[in-house]
């Protein structure tokens, strides 16, 4: 079963560069065209099931805007 994650995209960071959604192996991020940040961008945010939590997106990320977030298993947790 494959990991499963999320991401938690700051929109006081995020400038929509896309370098993240270019990044995602999972293709599971896209620019929000329904919201802007208070500097004016539409922020990225997930938009699909399937992010494993690779944390590439926020590896590429200029501004450190996207914290990455894992689901912890029984199997990883020693139990």
């Amino acid at each position: 079963m494959p990991a499963k994650g999320w991401i938690e995209v700051n929109d006081l960071y995020c400038k929509a560069c896309e370098l993240c959604i270019n990044a995602c192996p999972q293709k599971v991020i896209a620019l929000d065209m329904g919201r802007l940040t208070p500097k004016g961008y539409h922020p990225a945010h997930i938009v699909a099931d399937g992010c494993t939590g690779c944390a590439i997106c926020a590896l590429v990320c200029p501004d450190a805007a996207i914290t990455v977030y894992r689901e912890v298993t029984k199997a990883a947790a020693g139990g």
